[in-house]
């Protein structure tokens, strides 16, 4: 990762700009991996960011602000999406496009289904629907204790 950074790893996170805001993408690209779970615990993180990571800084493909995203598919798998600036050879790409409201959450991971929740209250109240939902883990376990909080953005893609 990049050296510059306080932890040698991810960046500090500033909450003020995805919360409670909307954010639209037109064909923004992601790298696609597939993270399996224990009953939608990952399992397998640590080793799969290590590998994209790597494959985003050999094609220098790093994206301005990295944003990882998560999405559950089942209580085995999940789909893990890596914000990247260019096409990554040998690799499968994901575009994703739509309007996503958001709202940050500080706390610890087990605490994802009752943000879930939060989420598509928060996104009822504003007279939308739900149409996908999106984590942004925007640290790993080890930076968020390092900077003593531990931000997650939900992304839920609206019609």
């Amino acid at each position: 990762m990049d050296e510059q950074f306080e932890t040698g790893c991810c960046p500090r996170f500033n909450p003020e700009p995805w919360d409670e805001n909307t954010v639209s993408w037109t064909d923004k690209l992601f790298l696609q991996d597939r993270v399996f779970c224990l009953f939608r615990i990952p399992l397998n993180m640590t080793p799969l960011m290590k590998r994209n990571m790597e494959k985003v800084m050999q094609a220098d493909a790093a994206d301005s602000e990295t944003v990882v995203l998560y999405e559950c598919r089942s209580m085995w798998s999940a789909n893990v999406y890596i914000s990247v600036a260019k096409d990554i050879p040998n690799s499968k790409m994901h575009r994703i496009t739509g309007d996503f409201m958001t709202k940050v959450f500080e706390g610890p991971y087990k605490e994802c289904g009752n943000w879930a929740k939060q989420m598509k209250e928060y996104v009822t109240s504003k007279g939308k629907t739900l149409e996908k939902l999106y984590f942004y883990f925007t640290t790993c376990p080890k930076c968020a204790e390092a900077y003593g909080k531990n931000y997650t953005v939900l992304l839920a893609q609206i019609g």
